[in-house]
């Protein structure tokens, strides 16, 4: 056989998700930015020609009105800004790497005689998937989280199996023999 390249399992939330979606907010507020000092400009040039009091020699008290919302908007689209930048520097997810042993064509035939229904049945999947989190098995299997870890007790002690620690999970791999 083959030997098998390596498998990454990665949080649900990716980093370069993440990463786009922070580039995406930093496009997004430029953008805004520039559509706030346009329209300020083009209102301010549209007082000057229509405001009674320019025209009287006084200035306007609209120009007031205006940069007071340009200064919210631009607080706004600030806060937009960093929290792209935020998303951009932040660090990635942890990343989980197995790497799987070159499978000699030898390999003895495991013997699953000694186990139950439940354990054969969880055991082809952890085999079929070569790693998973020990909460998505509990999804795929519908079985409660005490009796899972039960049976992945077992498989360890049978040697088929190992669980590794990662963050607040357990990894379930298959164990080399």
């Amino acid at each position: 056989m083959t030997s098998e390249s390596v498998i990454s399992l990665f949080r649900r939330h990716h980093f370069m998700e993440n990463k786009k979606v922070g580039w995406l907010l930093i496009g997004i507020s430029l953008l805004i930015m520039l559509l706030v000092f346009l329209f300020g400009n083009t209102t301010k040039d549209f007082l000057e020609q229509t405001c009674p009091y320019i025209q009287s020699g006084l200035e306007c008290p609209a120009y007031d009105a205006i940069d007071h919302q340009t200064f919210f908007a631009l607080i706004i689209v600030g806060v937009l800004f960093l929290v792209g930048i935020f998303l951009i520097s932040s660090k990635p997810e942890e990343k989980i790497i197995i790497k799987k042993m070159e499978r000699k064509a030898g390999t003895k035939k495991l013997d699953l005689s000694g186990l139950t229904k439940e354990e054969k049945e969880i055991f082809q999947i952890i085999q079929s998937n070569k790693a998973i989190f020990q909460a998505e098995l509990i999804e795929k299997t519908s079985i409660g989280k005490v009796k899972i870890s039960r049976i992945l007790d077992r498989l360890e002690g049978h040697g088929l199996i190992e669980r590794k620690r990662r963050g607040m999970n357990n990894v379930v791999v298959l164990k080399n023999n």
